[in-house]
This record gives structure tokens, sequence and C-alpha cells, in this order.
């Protein structure tokens, strides 16, 4: 009976390795994200897989307004550094929001310039870090915010 029993246990285990595991395999991060594209019209197109992008603020000391001609010249220099670096940017304007310590809603407005890459090197990130704590400084700020393939980076 006890031999039974271990064959059966041994016999099912195998069973759900050879059903299981082709399963999930299947639902891999890797595998959703081609799902989508293959057998459609952008199957096998060119495609950058990552993104840069920095947000430029229009205050100095994080709540003295700069003028819009000020906050230009970093958005067009931020659109020239990406561009040198990505190939291209672009840059749309946004409203930025946190809570003090006061509990008052203080709004900005910021203008978010990023970048599509193909890849994404040491070099490269150092490069964009480098250039976000440039613009702290000259903005007086405590931090700037960098976001890289979907994560937020507060550079200080």
């Amino acid at each position: 009976m006890k031999k039974k029993n271990w064959f059966l246990t041994a016999a099912i285990v195998i069973l759900l390795t050879l059903v299981l595991v082709p399963v999930q395999q299947s639902y891999s991060a890797e595998g959703a994200a081609t799902t989508g594209v293959t057998g459609s019209a952008l199957d096998g197109q060119f495609h950058l897989s990552h993104v840069v992008k920095i947000y430029i603020p229009s205050t100095v000391k994080g709540n003295i307004p700069i003028t819009e001609e000020a906050q230009q010249k970093f958005v067009d220099q931020a659109l020239t550094k990406f561009s040198e670096w990505f190939g291209g940017a672009t840059a749309v304007d946004g409203e930025g929001a946190w809570v003090d310590k006061d509990k008052s809603l203080v709004k900005e407005d910021v203008t978010i310039v990023y970048a599509f890459a193909e890849s994404l090197d040491k070099k490269s990130l150092d490069q964009v870090v480098a250039y976000a704590k440039q613009v702290k400084e000259d903005l007086v700020q405590s931090s700037v915010s960098l976001e890289v393939d979907g994560k937020m980076y507060f550079i200080e």
C-alpha cells in the first residue's frame, strides 16, 4: 500500500511539473512584453526600449518663480543634451505638487524633457545624473527628479 501511494504521489508531481512549468514560463515578463506585438504590423520593427526623463522646475530655491524665458533656457539645454546623448528628445509641460510640512498643497509648473534609447549604459546614465546635479545647483533646488524606465530618482 505504501509503495502504491508513493508511486501515485511521484506520478502526480511529475505530471504537475510537466503542465505547470511551461504555463508559468509562458506568462513571464519577457513573453508578456512581446506577445501583443507578435503578428502585428509592429512585429520586427525597430524600437527603443528605454526612456529617460528629467523634470525641469520653474522655480529657484524651491518656491521662487523664474521667468518663462529662464525656464525655457533650461528646457532648451536639456533638449539639446538629451538629443546629443540619445538621438532626439521631447518636452511636455506638466504640473507637479506636494504637501509641505504645514499640510498645504504646493504646486509648481515643470517641463518634462524625455528621450527614448535603444540601450542605457553606465556612461549615459552618469551623464544624465551629472546634468541633473548641474540643474539642481543652477536652480538651487533640494533635488531634481529623474525618471528612468518608470522609476523615479531624486537627485540630491
